[in-house]
């Protein structure tokens, strides 16, 4: 699976994250390695770099700025699902290793 040049939008969010909806994440891919700059409502400047893996899933580590200029930074597991239309559905599940070190899940939809 190549996410190359595909843009995402957040469905839902754990409480204790840090993604609003009105992010878009726009990845880019070379090979098997993913990448992507994001910000938002609550982020200043994130990236994240991953893996993508033979299935498709994506093996992420990710850090980002908040506006009151804060780092956190985790890493994530993206398991994706095609729908009917084609479009990708991504059912992630995070962990911050910085901070409350806490987990949380969340759905991207593809754009």
């Amino acid at each position: 699976m190549n996410y190359n040049n595909k843009k995402f939008r957040p469905l839902k969010n754990s409480e204790n994250g840090d993604v609003t909806n009105e992010i878009i994440f726009h990845y880019k891919q070379t090979g098997n390695i993913l990448t992507c700059e994001y910000s938002g409502k609550k982020i200043k400047k994130g990236q994240l770099l991953g893996v993508v893996e033979s299935d498709g899933t994506i093996k992420i580590n990710y850090h980002q700025i908040t506006l009151d200029h804060k780092l956190r930074i985790g890493n994530c597991i993206s398991k994706p699902k095609i729908l009917e239309n084609g479009k990708l559905i991504l059912e992630e599940n995070w962990h911050w290793t910085n901070g409350d070190k806490s987990k949380g899940k969340s759905t991207l939809e593809e754009i």
